[in-house]
């Protein structure tokens, strides 16, 4: 059986992920209001490792109770979240998948309704919210609140936080921390001069601004085992003009790899309510190309990828190492053994309770 390169395992330090579709962390809002784990992120993540994807990532877990998106969101700063995170990453670990965790701080983009919640606004004391942090005095758009410019020793701390957060994660049985450095969220709201107006050094210039990111890398690497895969999503350009751009995060990447982050996810845009951006099938994809070829480090590609030979082309083309695949998985849990049928004829990561379910590519649909 010729195997296509989307379905060829990858090692990265000391793990095995045994093919390159990696469900993207996709926030759900679903957690209690302690930030737990329930038994939605069972199925929903559970559902990815039983439908073949290599790697099945948790998503943004925040490492204070202020570093939450909205109260809904799901935390790593207790020894209760362990608990809450050891079955759901067990299991996935059960279906043949690695178990991976995304750990954020929301930043000044924290503490705000629900997407489906009406009206979009900051949440106030009485409404379960708090006060929101930030690099500097500057809030996301008028629906958020100002957060207060953090002291250097709550920079610190927030880093010692994530090395904090990532040894917990481990403790809860994952074996691959991302760092959320993307989106608007707080590292990346340190490193673009548009929300960064700070005067020492932590702003002002590139290596200023991604100083604190680069603090954390290096408090998180020296956290956990040498064996742990790291990775870092970040936003590749701000898709505004004056902003953060590729030819930043490139240099930025370079930095990472010197630190000991092992694939950067290339995510983009997130810190301004006024970037302009169309999106189109693949439209990220160059970006994790040019940090790929510039910084020479492992990719993973993301932004609408759909489609199993869409797919096995960006790797075939040495765009990326991996795809990170959230909406599409979302739709269709499955995707990657339809993927592999199509791709191989035939899929090899079918759950044995759904063998006779199964399908290849010399038949059209499933078996009777």
């Amino acid at each position: 059986m010729v195997i296509s390169k989307l379905f060829s395992p990858i090692e990265i330090r000391g793990v095995t992920i045994p093919n390159r579709v990696f469900y993207s962390p996709m926030c759900e809002y679903s957690c209690d209001s302690d930030g737990l784990a329930t038994d939605w992120h069972m199925v929903h993540l559970g559902s990815k490792a039983v439908g073949g994807a290599g790697l099945v990532m948790a998503e943004a877990t925040a490492v204070t109770p202020v570093g939450r998106l909205t109260p809904s969101c799901p935390g790593i700063w207790s020894d209760a979240h362990i608990d809450a995170w050891r079955p759901v990453a067990k299991f996935i670990e059960s279906q043949g998948a690695v178990p991976a965790i995304q750990i954020a701080h929301g930043g000044r983009k924290a503490s705000y309704t629900r997407p489906w919640d009406f009206p979009k606004r900051n949440l106030e004391a009485e409404e379960d919210g708090w006060p929101i942090v930030g690099p500097s005095s500057v809030p996301f758009d008028d629906t958020y609140a100002v957060p207060h410019e953090l002291t250097k020793s709550e920079i610190n701390q927030i880093s010692q936080n994530f090395a904090q957060g990532a040894v917990r994660s481990l403790d809860a049985g994952f074996e691959v921390i991302e760092l959320h450095f993307a989106h608007g969220y707080l590292a990346s709201s340190f490193m673009s001069p548009l929300s960064n107006s700070r005067e020492d050094e932590y702003g002002g210039s590139l290596e200023n601004r991604c100083r604190f990111a680069l603090e954390t890398i290096e408090s998180v690497r020296n956290a956990i085992p040498e064996s742990t895969p790291l990775f870092v999503r970040i936003s590749s350009t701000e898709f505004v003009e004056g902003g953060w751009d590729i030819e930043d995060a490139i240099q930025l990447s370079k930095w990472m790899k010197d630190t000991g982050v092992d694939l950067v996810d290339a995510s983009a845009g997130g810190n301004s309510a006024n970037q302009t951006v169309n999106p189109s099938p693949g439209y990220m994809v160059p970006f994790a190309d040019a940090i790929r070829r510039e910084a020479e480090i492992m990719t993973g590609a993301v932004g609408l990828i759909t489609e199993a030979n869409q797919a096995e082309r960006i790797l075939v083309e040495g765009n990326a190492d991996a795809v990170f695949i959230g909406r599409e998985l979302m739709r269709n849990p499955y995707w990657p053994l339809y993927a592999q049928a199509q791709l191989d004829g035939k899929s090899e990561h079918w759950p044995i309770q759904y063998e006779r379910s199964s399908f290849d590519a010399t038949y059209a649909g499933p078996k009777a």
